[in-house]
């Protein structure tokens, strides 16, 4: 029983006691230092600076961004200095003192030279190009015996030789073989794509970028593709064909399973879509018949002359 003896004491309890009031004065002190230091809810929206220059930026919000400049590209009919992208998003929620990355155009253009991709494969050619420092303005598909084969190269509308030297970035229409047969492409699935892949991975199945259109205001690098156009479950597409993509948030579509969904509701969309151009064919079908259902001669001429 002596050994518990300091439990009848006064003196433990108050020692007791004082331990705890310390621990939660310690922990409530580090919540509190959490708090101040990552801001919490203290947020607002990011303002659009596209188009300001870095130092004007700087000046007005010195006091709740820090601007980082990642890169700089040359824009002929944009002022040397000003931001042309910004990261994240204008609207976007964020925290004060968050860092914002800035692309500025440069005050005088980086050269490259246009390498040689006459017959090339087209996934050769998407390689060469970046590693140049150029992109693909379009991709067009023309009558040439080699598929997927790059028969010519232009920069502005005209042929462009190897070795011409260009303005980084420029952007470069590339013709390219349908081959003997003509076939559709297979269309990739770009569902879940992050935003700075879906170019490349359109060109080197030999598509194009369409339209672009953002669901979600977040960061450029939390960006993933969400929708498609033509569907995933379209399967093919024209060989040059435009792919509308719309972008979200990688957090709300991060994971296995929300890719999954993902693809689902591809698969619903274009099954609808299919429904509804079906009924469509349906009535433009009944409409051209008599009171017996069987379409007489003059309405089955009207038919074929519609398609």
């Amino acid at each position: 029983m002596g050994r518990f003896q300091f439990l009848k004491e006064k003196k433990f309890y108050i020692n007791l006691a004082a331990a705890i009031l310390l621990i939660f004065v310690l922990l409530w002190l580090t919540f509190r230092f959490i708090d101040r230091f990552t801001r919490h809810g203290q947020t607002f929206l990011m303002p659009q600076i596209v188009g300001m220059k870095v130092e004007e930026a700087k000046e007005k919000y010195c006091d709740d961004l820090n601007f980082i400049v990642t890169d700089s590209v040359y824009k002929k009919d944009s002022e040397p200095g000003s931001i042309v992208q910004q990261d994240p998003l204008p609207d976007s929620k964020i925290k004060r003192g968050r860092n914002v990355y800035c692309i500025i155009v440069a005050k005088t253009p980086e050269k490259t030279t246009m390498p040689n991709l006459n017959n090339l494969s087209l996934r050769q050619a998407v390689v060469s190009l970046e590693s140049a420092g150029l992109k693909i303005k379009e991709i067009v598909y023309v009558k040439y015996f080699a598929r997927n084969a790059v028969c010519e190269q232009l920069y502005n509308g005209k042929v462009v030789k190897p070795g011409t030297e260009l303005v980084k970035d420029s952007k470069i229409t590339l013709h390219v073989g349908l081959g003997p047969d003509e076939e559709n492409v297979h269309l990739p699935n770009i569902l879940g794509a992050h935003v700075e892949d879906v170019q490349r991975m359109l060109n080197t199945a030999g598509l194009n970028l369409g339209n672009e259109n953002y669901v979600d205001n977040d960061s450029i690098q939390n960006l993933v593709v969400v929708k498609m156009s033509p569907h995933y479950h379209s399967r093919t597409a024209r060989p040059g064909a435009f792919v509308d993509v719309w972008y979200g948030s990688a957090k709300k579509a991060g994971s296995k399973k929300d890719m999954e969904n993902l693809i689902k509701e591809d698969l619903e969309s274009f099954n609808e879509e299919t429904a509804a151009y079906n009924d469509s064919l349906f009535i433009f079908d009944d409409e051209a018949t008599d009171d017996k259902g069987v379409n007489t001669e003059n309405d089955e001429t009207e038919f074929e002359d519609v398609f």
